[in-house]
C-alpha cells in the first residue's frame, strides 16, 4: 500500500460569506501525479495555499508529507517545492545565476549546488542558455526556469498551479513533456492543479474534479470515464437540421452533443442502443455515412460532471 503524500478531512475555507473550499476529503498517495481540476474560481488555489499553511482552514484538518498545516507550516514549505501564480524569477539576472541565488537560499553545499544545477537546466534543455538574461525569455522558457527552481531542492513533493496557463500551444506541449521526463526521473510526488484537460489526462494517473469548493469525484482517467458511463458515439453524415439538435437536447440518455461541419459528436449519460440512434436519425431525414462508437475523453467527461 502506498504511503500518503496529502491527506485532508473536511477542509473548508470562507473568504467573508463565500465558502472557496467546502468539506475536502481527499488522499494523495506518493510518487504520482496527482491532477485538481475545475474551472477557474472552483477553489484550485484556495486549496493549494491551504496545504501549503498560507491560509488557515476555517475547518477541517490537512497533513502534507505527515506535517499537520496549522501547526506545521514551516516545515512543510521546507520539504516542498511551489510554483504558483508568479514564476519567483529575477529578470535581471540570468538563469544560471537564478538557480543559484536559490540553490544558496537553501544552503546547498557548494559541490551539490553546481551539479544540481547543472543536471536540472540540462534536463529542461536550457543549460546552453543559462548565461542569457531571463527578462529576455519567452514566458515558456521562464516556466522551464521556473520548475527548475520549485525543483532545486530535490523536494518529494511539489505542488504547480497552472503551471502551462498562458502559453502558446507548442510552449505548453514541450513544458508538459519536459516536466513528464523529470518527474519519472526525480521519482517525485506532484500535485497539479489545471484547466487544460487534455493536460491532465497526458500527465495524470489520478485526478480529482472539483466545482465551487466542492468535490465532485476522484479516480484515474479510466476510472472517471467509466464511473461517468460517458460513451461517445460519432455520426458522420449530412441533414442535421435544427429539429434534429433539439431532439437531442431533449433526450434524458444524452449528456451533450457537438456538431463540427458533417461530423455530430453525442455523449452518453446513459447507455443507449446504436441502432436505435441511427434509426431515428434516418428517419429524420439525416444521411449517414460513417458510425463510430467509443469512449469519451477526459473532456467530455469533466464536461458532463460540470452539468
Amino acid at each position: 500500500m502506498r504511503e500518503i503524500a496529502i491527506r485532508t478531512e473536511n477542509l473548508s475555507r470562507d473568504f467573508g460569506k463565500v465558502r472557496a473550499l467546502d468539506s475536502l476529503s481527499l488522499e494523495v498517495p506518493r510518487g504520482i501525479v496527482f491532477g485538481f481540476l475545475g474551472p477557474n474560481g472552483s477553489g484550485k488555489t484556495t486549496t493549494i495555499r491551504l496545504l501549503l499553511g498560507l491560509l488557515e482552514a476555517t475547518t477541517g484538518s490537512a497533513e502534507v508529507l505527515g506535517y499537520d498545516t496549522r501547526s506545521q507550516a514551516q516545515e512543510i514549505r521546507q520539504h516542498v517545492g511551489a510554483l504558483l501564480e508568479h514564476p519567483g524569477l529575477y529578470e535581471r539576472l540570468n538563469a544560471e545565476d537564478n538557480l543559484e541565488f536559490y540553490a544558496r537560499a537553501w544552503r546547498l553545499p557548494t559541490a551539490k549546488r553546481r551539479t544540481r544545477i547543472e543536471e536540472l537546466l540540462k534536463n529542461l534543455g536550457l543549460w546552453e542558455r543559462r548565461h542569457e538574461t531571463v527578462g529576455n525569455w519567452s514566458r515558456g522558457m521562464k516556466q522551464k526556469l521556473a520548475v527548475a527552481r520549485a525543483m532545486l531542492h530535490s523536494p518529494p513533493l511539489i505542488f504547480l498551479d497552472e503551471p502551462t496557463d498562458g502559453l502558446d500551444p507548442v510552449a505548453a506541449a514541450v513544458l508538459r513533456e519536459d516536466l513528464q521526463e523529470m518527474v519519472t526521473r526525480e521519482g517525485v510526488t506532484v500535485f497539479l492543479t489545471t484547466h487544460n484537460l487534455a493536460e491532465a489526462e497526458k500527465l495524470c494517473s489520478l485526478v480529482g474534479v472539483i466545482r465551487q469548493g466542492k468535490l465532485l469525484v476522484v479516480g484515474s482517467p479510466d476510472e472517471l470515464r467509466s464511473q461517468a458511463g460517458s460513451d461517445r458515439v460519432e455520426i458522420v453524415g449530412t441533414g442535421f437540421t435544427p429539429k434534429i439538435l433539439n431532439w437531442a437536447e431533449s433526450q434524458p440518455e444524452i449528456s451533450s452533443f457537438q456538431l463540427e461541419g458533417d461530423r455530430l459528436t453525442i455523449i452518453l449519460r446513459q447507455q443507449i442502443r446504436v441502432p436505435r440512434l441511427v434509426k431515428i436519425l434516418v428517419k429524420a431525414g439525416v444521411e449517414i455515412e460513417e458510425v463510430r462508437k467509443g469512449s469519451a475523453n477526459l473532456e467530455e467527461v469533466f464536461l458532463s460532471l460540470m452539468d
